[in-house]
């Protein structure tokens, strides 16, 4: 339960620390933001003032705009807001993510913002902090959300796309623009995959991380092969909002793939009528939900945004005081 006494609470704006007067990931326009992500459900535009992890800077630069007031910290340095000390430490989830450490003195607060604890060559791993309250999201929060090693995975998209070559498809895989293609094509880097071919939402990500100094295979943009470029056994990374949409049809044959931890259930797959599915996310998955709750020693988790009841549920059978924030944040996935 809540009390005066609270580092975060909850506003109609987002998650406010009224100690330092600033606001987490905020979705309506506050005057002072800590961010942090780029993802668009977490750094909305309208802010009079962010702050970021250094790594996050030239994402928000790129999403924002280059006029917007923004101030960029190293990992692990304390920075004050009225009236508590504020820190960043890696999140694991993409590039420069961060969880937000809050201290007054007389308790430690984490906002993990979104996490993963797999192994990511395009960001640093997640940092577990030792907190009062930890405040984690639920994207995943369900026992049969087990992640699979990526690097298998990636292999698996591999023979996909070979298949595809043999029957004369593109196999075209449905991935985020910001942090799941990045991430899948540094593992498919690893294994000497053929040049991948992506959609222009999909580059123009992959740039912004080249710009923050993240080395990527080299790639052919969609766009510049022309309507007749034979597209037979290429890998296609483009977002999710092309499929049911004609930009397919310049393949000619093709087949269909998505790459997000909802591949997890079979159900997903076919009501958006996917040949295949990838079981590849940039959350955290149940045990690693649990396991890292253990790791913070938090005496209070508040959940967010997802399976947030299942997980409250669970903690309080254990004995953990254990709450819930109902958040404006989406899905990327």
């Amino acid at each position: 339960m809540s009390s005066q006494d609270d580092l975060v609470v909850l506003r109609p704006e987002g998650l406010y620390c009224p100690a330092g007067d600033f606001h987490i990931d905020p979705w309506r326009p506050v005057a002072r933001a800590v961010i942090t992500h780029a993802h668009g459900d977490h750094a909305r535009p309208g802010m009079g003032r962010y702050h970021c992890s250094r790594q996050t800077l030239p994402l928000l630069r790129w999403r924002l705009g280059r006029e917007v007031a923004i101030e960029a910290h190293d990992y692990g340095q304390r920075f004050r807001l009225g009236g508590v000390d504020v820190s960043l430490h890696p999140a694991g989830h993409v590039l420069g993510s961060a969880q937000v450490r809050i201290d007054d003195g007389r308790q430690v607060w984490v906002a993990s913002g979104d996490y993963k604890r797999q192994p990511d060559p395009t960001c640093a791993p997640f940092e577990p902090l030792r907190c009062d309250t930890f405040i984690t999201e639920a994207t995943f929060a369900l026992p049969v959300y087990r992640w699979p090693d990526t690097a298998a995975v990636a292999a698996d998209i591999l023979q996909w796309r070979a298949g595809c070559e043999v029957r004369g498809e593109a196999a075209v895989l449905l991935c985020y623009a910001l942090g799941k293609a990045q991430r899948l094509l540094a593992e498919l880097q690893r294994l000497d995959a053929p040049t991948v071919w992506l959609h222009g939402a999909i580059a123009n990500g992959v740039q912004a991380y080249r710009d923050a100094g993240v080395a990527l295979p080299d790639c052919a943009i969609v766009a510049e092969q022309g309507r007749d470029a034979d597209a037979a056994g290429r890998l296609v990374l483009a977002p999710p909002s092309v499929a049911g949409g004609t930009w397919l049809r310049r393949f000619g044959r093709w087949q269909l793939g998505f790459a997000s931890g909802w591949m997890r259930l079979r159900g997903n797959r076919r009501r958006r009528n996917l040949d295949r599915g990838f079981v590849v996310s940039d959350h955290a998955d149940w045990p690693a939900l649990l396991a890292t709750i253990a790791q913070t020693g938090a005496r209070r988790v508040i959940a967010t945004h997802g399976d947030s009841d299942a997980l409250i549920r669970y903690l309080q059978d254990k004995g953990v005081a254990a709450e819930t924030f109902r958040t404006g944040y989406g899905d990327e996935e």
